[in-house]
């Protein structure tokens, strides 16, 4: 069985490989197995909205064919922005697990805390791998100055 370790490292894994974006990678797991993996291509494909979370919600929704995602998992390299945090929480994620906290605009935890605005119940979890995941972020801002 794949553990939540290996969960996040499948991520991070994904963010490695983005050359253009800031490097940001999310799975979705349903029944331990992975539905969607996607990175962010905002830059990419100059779209405003593809972000990492945004895009695997989309192939998870058509992987199962149903806008909810009651019974998925989402495991993010960073912590999710308003946007995609609203997303997660319309989607209906049970959980969250995310790496690097975001101090500028993290929605789960670190600036907003959405889900007790959105009166949900999903279960959030910060700091997975952290320190691995803010090393690509750092790397990559590093590179561009």
């Amino acid at each position: 069985m794949i553990m939540l370790n290996d969960f996040m490292q499948i991520a991070i894994d994904e963010a490695k490989k983005v050359k253009v974006d800031i490097p940001v990678g999310a799975i979705i797991v349903k029944d331990n197995k992975i539905i969607a993996s996607e990175v962010n291509q905002k830059e990419l494909l100059n779209k405003t909205i593809y972000h990492a979370e945004i895009l695997a919600i989309n192939k998870a929704n058509e992987v199962l064919n149903s806008w909810r995602l009651d019974d998925c998992d989402m495991y993010v390299t960073l912590e999710p922005c308003p946007m995609c945090m609203w997303a997660i929480l319309n989607s209906r994620i049970k959980r969250l697990y995310f790496g690097a906290y975001d101090i500028q605009y993290g929605a789960a935890q670190s600036v907003l805390k959405l889900s007790k605005i959105a009166n949900s119940k999903i279960e959030i979890y910060g700091g997975i791998k952290e320190i691995e995941c803010n090393k690509i972020l750092k790397d990559y801002f590093r590179g561009l100055r």
